[in-house]
């Protein structure tokens, strides 16, 4: 049984240490994956409509990602007076984003990123198909600034800091 742990373990810090999100100042991954709604999003056509936060979340409606999702979504009027665009990502099925969007009123698009495509683009961490919290802010089709972890009540607020500081 120690033996089968070790190799489970070796096996998780492997998996995610092939992995190395993208850094600032890279072109941003010109993916498409469906949504909450099934429709397929080109992120690259939402690039192109202005400033926007791709985040990564575990798992919808779990307690960290609803206080994450529901910080954003409180914060919403401001992140829209900013012109940022929000693209919320789980390797959840797209019936699981349509309930977590709905229960929690969220006015921002839940990508469903079941194959792990768009994670795996961006160079998230996964761990049994579950994505680390990691956010990337994407200007002019480059990435601008990431947060390694992301967090979760304050998660809005880091964002629109970082926007500001962007203009300076």
């Amino acid at each position: 049984m120690k033996l089968i742990l070790s190799a489970l373990s070796f096996l998780g810090i492997a998996m995610c240490a092939k992995a190395a999100p993208l850094a600032v100042g890279v072109p941003a991954p010109e993916v498409s994956a469906p949504d909450q709604n099934g429709q397929v999003v080109e992120f690259k056509g939402v690039y192109a409509k202005g400033p926007t936060l791709v985040y990564f979340y575990p798992k919808a409606d779990t307690p960290g990602c609803t206080k994450q999702a529901c910080g954003l979504r409180d914060d919403w009027e401001a992140l829209k007076t900013k012109g940022i665009q929000v693209l919320g990502v789980s390797g959840d099925k797209p019936d699981a984003q349509k309930k977590f969007e709905e229960k929690y009123k969220l006015p921002f698009t839940l990508i469903a990123d079941s194959e792990g495509k768009v994670a795996e683009a961006f160079g998230v961490p996964m761990f049994a198909g579950i994505a680390r919290r990691i956010s990337f802010l994407v200007k002019d089709g480059k990435i601008v600034w990431t947060m390694p972890s992301a967090s979760t009540a304050e998660h809005s607020k880091d964002v629109l800091k970082a926007y500001d500081a962007l203009a300076k």
